[in-house]
């Protein structure tokens, strides 16, 4: 039993760790896109702002930093929007300039233009909330790595949207060139962005 006691406290560790530094809240395979450990194609794309149509060739020049979420979400986007408000917080009026946040709603039945610019308003001004016809969101989504998947409730109309929880970050030359994990604390957002600057 004393042998066994090691192993054991071992894959223990092993499974802590896994939790901690790799597994993504809504990882699951069965969710529409992928989420594998590659840096996906990324790539440009248009969806529609509270203002119009918005590129992410608008912001050739800027650091980008892309999150795919919904507004209804209880817990996860929340969390991870404070973080990204929280190092655009300490950037400098220049930087800032230089510096784009787009949050990317899964869920365009229920996210309009106009709730998506109040929702992302309540974090930082320098994110801006931007969705689409849903099979664009679900190409897109694809191509960048991202994983949701509808999660009905009692209704058809009362559901949440299970998806994953990476930042990708986009260079100024309009390059996916990071990921950063769920929970990415606020400096280690500040120092990916300072990186590309």
């Amino acid at each position: 039993m004393k042998k066994l006691l090691p192993v054991v406290i071992i894959l223990l560790l092993l499974a802590i760790s896994y939790v901690f530094f790799v597994w993504q809240p809504g990882g699951d395979s069965a969710m529409t896109g992928q989420n594998n450990h590659a840096l996906p194609e990324g790539g440009d794309f248009t969806l529609q702002s509270v203002q119009g149509p918005v590129s992410l060739k608008d912001f050739r020049g800027k650091v980008v930093l892309v999150y795919f979420g919904y507004s209804m979400c209880p817990d996860i986007c929340p969390t991870n929007l404070s973080m990204m408000a929280g190092a655009l917080g300490q950037l400098s009026k220049e930087e800032l300039q230089r510096v784009q946040g787009l949050f990317i709603s899964v869920d365009p039945e229920r996210d309009s233009v106009q709730r998506l610019a109040e929702y992302t308003q309540y974090f930082h001004p320098a994110i801006m909330g931007i969705t689409g016809k849903p099979e664009v969101i679900a190409e897109l989504a694809k191509r960048y790595g991202a994983a949701y998947k509808k999660v009905v409730l009692d209704s058809a109309t009362n559901y949440v949207v299970d998806h994953s929880s990476e930042t990708y970050v986009i260079d100024p030359q309009g390059k996916l060139v990071e990921r950063l994990p769920h929970g990415a604390l606020p400096e280690q957002i500040l120092a990916t962005i300072r990186k590309y600057l």
